[in-house]
């Protein structure tokens, strides 16, 4: 039996109205453009895919947040994608095979099984680029000042760079001697910014006092570039992976600058978001009207790996959809040329109406009987005749 109110859409799930994604389109292929001028080819991976490559290097948040179904030609199950960051990682590694950088861009829709807690959305439509086959931070810093570039390109002002190292965690844990339930635990109240629950853990920790100490130090560890220089002071017994971290960290955040010396760059060694996922730099890019990163992004080098071949990678990725909205926030979008054509059977009319279009002019042509007025129609000029010539005029919204 139909449902009565069957125009309604599951929770978290939205339709685009044509002047959104009129709108939506217009980034889409603006972003892409620019994405082919730094070197980076476009793929488009499937919506499904087998869960184990889904899921592949992802941890255990990913697999909460993805649709799970049985093919019924195979009895495998297979996922919706909620990501496409590990589809694009088996392009790399299984088909394309290059021994060189190699540099791919993506943009579709994903689906998650909750929505995020502030977009509500769960079909948010990913965009982003991936940079596989060279370790050193210069990748890093180049898919970085990729990231900035689409944001400014996009319109958004008063963005923001955060800088982090999940590397700097991890070293420090194995230096410590955790178990793999105390690495755990503490990376969960180091999540949640839980001081006094982070002092009781400690306590509790029959470790070493100077790697509690300098755990314990990863909460203060905010801020503006004197961070590094505390980081330096407080974790100065930590081993050698951790200074040559913050070194990188320096380093990355200095051509940044010197690129973009207006950009506000903060620094946060205890934010380690895709801490399963990612290896070593890690970025997010803010702005003052919205509550959460508009852009994200990391190293995860060992993601090749169940595909056959573990290559370094670094990349980042953003909801189109949030893009998009916040860009028609930063500035009027321009009203769409739309040409009206009365109807009518002449041939010349015809040929003017096709003509148009060849020129990649907008023309909605009247039909019999039809209701709607030009206006009404969105039509911004019409086709008239004028000594024999069908000719363009613009409509005057002016007059009542």
């Amino acid at each position: 039996m139909q449902r009565k109110d069957s125009w309604l859409l599951p929770e978290g799930i939205e339709e685009v109205l044509p002047d959104e994604a009129r709108h939506l389109e217009g980034l889409r292929a603006k972003l892409l453009a620019l994405f082919s001028c730094w070197g980076y080819d476009l793929v488009d991976p499937p919506l499904i895919d087998f869960l184990d490559s889904l899921l592949t290097g992802s941890g255990h948040d990913l697999a909460l947040q993805t649709f799970k179904l049985t093919d019924q030609l195979s009895g495998e199950m297979l996922g919706v994608r909620a990501d496409m960051t590990p589809q694009v990682a088996k392009i790399d590694v299984h088909n394309l095979k290059h021994e060189w950088p190699t540099r791919l861009c993506y943009v579709g829709t994903i689906l998650h099984t909750r929505g995020d807690p502030l977009e509500k959305t769960r079909s948010p439509m990913q965009i982003g680029a991936e940079l596989y086959g060279h370790a050193g931070k210069e990748s890093d810093e180049e898919v970085i000042g990729l990231m900035l570039e689409m944001l400014a390109v996009t319109g958004l002002q008063n963005v923001h760079l955060d800088l982090g190292h999940v590397g700097i965690y991890r070293a420090l844990s194995k230096q410590a001697g955790l178990t793999e339930t105390q690495e755990s635990d503490l990376f969960d109240v180091l999540q949640r910014k839980a001081k006094p629950e982070l002092q009781e853990l400690m306590a509790s920790y029959a470790i070493d006092d100077d790697a509690k100490l300098m755990l314990m130090a990863l909460l203060e560890l905010n801020g503006g570039k004197e961070t590094l220089s505390k980081a330096r002071l407080l974790l100065k017994k930590a081993n050698a992976t951790v200074k040559q971290a913050l070194t990188d960290l320096e380093s990355v955040a200095d051509t940044v600058a010197q690129s973009l010396p207006n950009l506000p760059i903060s620094f946060d060694l205890s934010e380690l978001r895709g801490y399963h996922y990612h290896t070593g730099i890690v970025f997010s890019a803010f702005v003052p009207s919205v509550g959460k990163e508009i852009a994200r992004g990391g190293r995860y080098d060992n993601i090749g790996a169940i595909f056959g071949r573990s290559r370094p990678a670094t990349g980042f990725s953003a909801d189109l959809k949030v893009l998009s909205a916040l860009s028609k926030q930063s500035y009027e979008v321009a009203r769409r040329e739309l040409i009206f054509a009365p109807y009518s059977t002449d041939v010349a009319l015809k040929e003017k109406i096709r003509d148009l279009r060849a020129q990649q002019k907008a023309v909605v042509q009247q039909l019999p009987g039809q209701l709607g007025s030009p206006e009404q129609l969105g039509c911004t000029a019409i086709l008239e005749q004028e000594n024999q010539q069908w000719v363009i005029k613009a409509l005057d919204f002016s007059t009542p």
